[in-house]
């Protein structure tokens, strides 16, 4: 009975209750979780990606060429990613019995991505094969949408009479119910660009310099109970200070003793409270944020990753399109005819005539296609 109030109580205060250690997480000194400093990232990046479109076996590969183990040293497998997506756990969600403590400790997703990612397991078990190929991975799944319709858009592929495959963002809309003026485009077209305005963001440091300071401001403008709480643990500490010096002088009364144990209690259930609030709203500084963004900017990062963070939303017209980014005044509009312009421009003379008959070298629909959904 010992033994299970104990455990009970650790659940209460958050604390590890044995078992085996959770990916993404250590053990601090107090027995809570604490977001590993590499191990949470790779956990995050499994989730955005998984969310974003990109197939298990994409994420699989990617993360063991990263030379990524499982928590016992050994290579990860399927059933590493599956128990990864399944585990509520990353939510800062406790659970131990019919103990439940929502916002336990840091979350390394968010419910929104989290549920995304319920909804695409559910589904892909419907599904006789549960591998996409990497070339079949629609990167803009999920966030790019209609120009003229506002609806999504989605992959599709078609096989030319010369048995090329080519690769399109097709408007749902104009797709299944013919009510909508969209063409299909070229998936390396918006995906090019796409990518190609979020490195530029990344090497403007003016830019780099006005989100670290948003991001900073907003932590710190989150609320305030954290002040709150400390200063109700200073107070309390004041109170406890002062029975001590009482006792010292010699003064004591029959509640002395009660008075005091009530105090310490008081003062342990702020520091837990304390604790909890600073790992669930931990405080980053202007130099960890940039150093964050700059792992993007000096670093090899995959293209989903640099999606997943930094675009809102892309709205694609037969034309041009309209990418907005997640900042403020972070929407901006570009043609396709720029876009293949600077496309000319990296294309070597080698390559040149390979490059004149792929899908970017017209907006429209260079070719006579068979299309299907992937």
């Amino acid at each position: 009975m010992k033994v299970n109030r104990g455990m009970t109580e650790n659940a209460l205060k958050c604390k590890l209750n044995g078992g085996g250690l959770t990916f993404g997480y250590y053990i601090d000194e107090d027995k809570h979780f604490q977001p590993d400093p590499v191990k949470s990232l790779i956990v995050a990046d499994i989730f955005s990606r998984y969310a974003g479109g990109e197939s298990l076996k994409s994420i699989l590969d990617t993360l063991k060429n990263q030379g990524v183990k499982n928590n016992q040293g050994r290579d990860i497998t399927y059933s590493f990613l599956i128990n990864i997506i399944k585990n509520r756990r990353y939510l800062g969600e406790y659970r131990f019995r019919d103990t439940v403590v929502e916002n336990a400790f840091v979350p390394l997703v968010t419910a929104e991505i989290f549920e995304k990612c319920q909804k695409r397991l559910a589904a892909n078990k419907l599904k006789p094969a549960h591998f996409k190929t990497v070339e079949d991975t629609y990167l803009l799944t999920g966030k790019i949408f209609c120009g003229y319709c506002s609806g999504t858009m989605q992959g599709v592929s078609g096989t030319s009479r010369t048995g090329t495959k080519h690769r399109y963002y097709h408007c749902h809309a104009a797709k299944k119910y013919k009510n909508c003026e969209k063409k299909r485009t070229a998936k390396e077209l918006v995906e090019t660009a796409v990518i190609d305005n979020i490195l530029r963001l990344l090497n403007d440091k003016s830019l780099l310099n006005q989100i670290v300071d948003t991001c900073f401001d907003m932590q710190t403008n989150k609320g305030t109970h954290l002040p709150t709480l400390e200063a109700q643990l200073l107070k309390k500490q004041r109170e406890i200070d002062n029975v001590m010096n009482a006792i010292i002088q010699g003064i004591i009364t029959p509640t002395t003793k009660s008075t005091l144990e009530r105090l310490e209690e008081d003062k342990e259930n702020l520091e837990i409270e304390v604790a909890k609030e600073r790992i669930e709203r931990p405080i980053l500084s202007k130099e960890e944020i940039k150093c964050w963004l700059d792992k993007f900017r000096l670093t090899s990062i995959e293209e989903s990753n640099l999606i997943a963070v930094f675009l809102k939303a892309v709205y694609v017209y037969n034309d041009k399109m309209l990418i907005i980014l997640n900042y403020k005044d972070g929407e901006f509009c570009v043609g396709f005819d720029e876009i293949k312009e600077m496309l000319d421009k990296k294309e070597t003379p080698d390559n040149h005539n390979d490059y004149q008959g792929s899908p970017l070298s017209n907006s429209g629909d260079p070719y006579e296609t068979r299309t299907h959904d992937l």
